[in-house]
């Protein structure tokens, strides 16, 4: 199992149509994750991306775009490695493990409400779309 295993859900109230071109921009990728290189595996449009990523971590990544009611699912999926100072995988253990899990949620986190505030626009919660 990777040392790095981030899960993550952030329900945004606009269609997956809306979200699904900010993860489509690799230009957004350089902003959200600033050491990570990312090269798509799977671009399955409205439903998200998935990613292998290299840089600063080594391994997987995904945003899974799921309708729900009235707005998206926002799943978030990262699974990874740091990478050691030969280039190959160095697993953390522990406190150190504990803290880039924390450290990354953390991101995944702002990503996703900074996205729910721009697209959503100031729409009050039961509002129609």
């Amino acid at each position: 199992m990777p040392s790095v295993d981030v899960v993550d859900e952030t329900f945004l109230a606009v269609p997956p149509a809306r979200v699904a071109p900010v993860f489509a921009d690799p230009a957004a990728w350089r902003r959200f994750w600033p050491d990570l290189e990312c090269e798509v595996i799977t671009d399955r449009g409205d439903e998200g991306v998935r990613w292998t990523v290299g840089g600063a971590l080594t391994g997987s990544m995904e945003v899974w775009l799921e309708p729900m009611l009235d707005g998206t699912c926002l799943h978030y999926f990262l699974r990874a490695d740091p990478v050691g100072p030969d280039g190959r995988p160095a697993p953390l253990t522990g406190r150190r493990a504990a803290r880039e899990r924390r450290r990354r949620q953390h991101r995944a986190k702002r990503i996703a409400f900074a996205l729910k505030s721009h697209l959503e626009d100031g729409r009050p919660p039961g509002e129609a779309p």
